[in-house]
């Protein structure tokens, strides 16, 4: 561990850009890159903001995803993309801010029987977006163009039939904003989601959760990498099937040859995602 403090700015962002690209699998705290470059939390992360324009911790998530980037590219799958760059636990998975959990299996069967689902429409980079919550976190996020909401929430009610519905646009505000503004993505306060459906769809979904931003897969990577490598067809289903648009980034998997297939929300606001996360990926 060095024991000098750095003397200027500069020498002290030499050190923590050599500690943390050395050390960005293990995703060290900003006290651990301190610790090893010789100078307090605050420091670190003043000059570091100053001299670079994003944080160490931000400096650490740009590395990972660039290293995701390649290895899908080279044809890795997504989870063995997953775990090289360290992203296996929960809390780290898309993009580093959501986590997640499974609706017990009795409340699909049920059809969502017993469930209090409150939803609000708001406005987002791709129209307007339809968001479903329950007491467990975000269950659903559809898109509609303008004046096409109600049909929108009328397609994800029918997934769960007997579940009690209430529109609540102030309570859901929220939600929204966690999940448009990118300054909201933030890995210390993940955002929490909640899968209804099949034991094989919820694999899918989880699956897609490990889809780095900025790369993308196929249906039989997908299939692959859940262990069934001949369920391409019924893995196709299932993203087609996927209740949260967006956050499990359906719109990532692309058919064999790289063409963008379908998706349930249309085709041009597929484009207009990808851009989007192209985008953010640049100014990152």
């Amino acid at each position: 561990m060095l024991q000098t403090v750095p003397t200027n700015d500069y020498e002290l962002v030499r050190r923590t850009i050599e500690f943390v690209s050395e050390h960005w699998i293990d995703h060290p705290s900003l006290d651990e890159i301190a610790g090893n470059v010789g100078a307090s939390p605050d420091s670190v992360q003043r000059s570091f903001s100053r001299w670079a324009g994003l944080t160490p911790k931000s400096f650490m998530q740009a590395i990972t995803i660039d290293r995701a980037r390649q290895l899908l590219q080279n044809s890795a799958t997504v989870l063995d993309t997953a775990y090289e760059v360290g992203l296996s636990g929960a809390g780290r998975l898309h993009d580093l801010f959501v986590t997640h959990e499974g609706m017990p299996p009795g409340i699909y069967r049920a059809r969502g029987a017993g469930l209090t689902i409150t939803w609000g429409c708001h406005a987002s980079p791709f129209g307007s977006a339809v968001v479903l919550t329950t007491a467990h976190g975000l269950a659903g996020l559809a898109f509609a163009d303008e004046g096409g909401e109600t049909a929108a929430f009328e397609d994800m009610a029918r997934r769960w039939p007997n579940a009690g519905y209430v529109r609540d646009d102030a309570a859901t505000a929220a939600m929204a904003k966690r999940i448009f503004d990118r300054d909201e993505w933030r890995p210390d306060q993940p955002l929490r989601i909640v899968m209804i459906g099949t034991d094989f769809e919820v694999r899918v979904w989880e699956t897609l959760l490990r889809i780095p931003l900025g790369a993308a897969t196929t249906y039989s990577d997908v299939a692959d990498t859940i262990g069934k490598p001949k369920a391409v067809r019924a893995v196709g289903t299932a993203v087609g099937k996927n209740p949260i648009s967006f956050v499990v980034p359906c719109h990532r998997v692309l058919g064999k040859s790289g063409g963008l297939c379908g998706y349930h929300w249309g085709l041009t606001r597929k484009k207009a995602i990808l851009g989007w996360e192209a985008g953010a990926l640049g100014s990152a």
